[in-house]
């Protein structure tokens, strides 16, 4: 009579965990930082049409690292969530807690029920009327929720990239000194810190960077291309951003095309 294979709930669980983990880390970073005039979003991506950052809807976005296919349905989830909550309510019943409550049940039903877990990490914001007013929500591969301020990091190197956001980040920093910040965080990873020569530096054309804009109304999600991110980031040469780029013309809907694996 054979005796049937059997491992305890603790080490079902912490296999999971550990799997999802090494999944989450092998990802480039995204970095989201509040500032006076919204929240900034940036992350190491040559890719201009295939993104790790999203519009969700009019004052709430979306970040993820991870598997793609697996954040994908996420988003996607996501978009449908708030059209049809704003559609059958209204459009200020959309808010980035619902749909962090409702990303949290998600995944944590998958953790618990199915044999392997979403490798997946996210950041839910929402722009409010003022900085006091805006909601940052980080959301685990097991549906863990933690409320942020100020700034997080996720994904690859995070520990390094959130030690040099606490090490600079304050309240009232504008646009610009947030962008800043964000990208020197970027370049602070395990490989420069591995190499020992400071951090390293990320051209705009490497950089995928979007924001949420207090000034804007209704869509105030807007992605800042190249152009505009040399001339906020100070590069040499910087000429002025176009007008398409600083202003949101290039904004894409919500059915954003996949991006290869993160």
């Amino acid at each position: 009579m054979s005796v049937p294979f059997y491992v305890s709930p603790e080490q079902l669980m912490k296999d999971k965990a550990d799997f999802a983990r090494k999944g989450i880390a092998r990802g480039r970073a995204v970095v989201v930082v509040a500032c006076s005039d919204g929240i900034v979003f940036a992350s190491e991506n040559a890719s201009r049409a295939l993104h790790k950052i999203s519009e969700i809807y009019d004052r709430v976005a979306f970040a993820a690292v991870g598997k793609y296919n697996e954040f994908e349905n996420l988003r996607v989830a996501g978009v449908r969530y708030a059209d049809l909550r704003g559609y059958s309510y209204d459009r200020s019943d959309v808010t980035a807690r619902g749909l962090a409550n409702a990303y949290a049940q998600t995944l944590g039903t998958i953790f618990t029920t199915e044999s392997k877990p979403y490798e997946v990490e996210l950041v839910v914001a929402e722009v409010g009327a003022t900085p006091e007013r805006d909601q940052v929500y980080r959301l685990t591969y097991d549906g863990s929720v933690a409320d942020e301020h100020g700034y997080v990091a996720m994904g690859g190197s995070a520990e390094q990239i959130t030690a040099k956001l606490a090490e600079r980040w304050q309240p009232g920093l504008d646009l610009p000194a947030a962008l800043r910040l964000a990208v020197e965080a970027l370049g602070s990873d395990a490989a420069a810190a591995a190499a020992g020569s400071g951090p390293r530096t990320i051209a705009p054309d490497q950089l995928e960077v979007a924001v949420l804009d207090r000034a804007r109304t209704r869509r105030t999600f807007r992605r800042l291309g190249a152009p505009a991110l040399a001339g906020l980031l100070g590069a040499p040469g910087a000429g002025a951003a176009p007008a398409e780029a600083e202003h949101g013309g290039a904004v894409p809907g919500p059915d954003t095309p996949p991006e290869p694996p993160a």
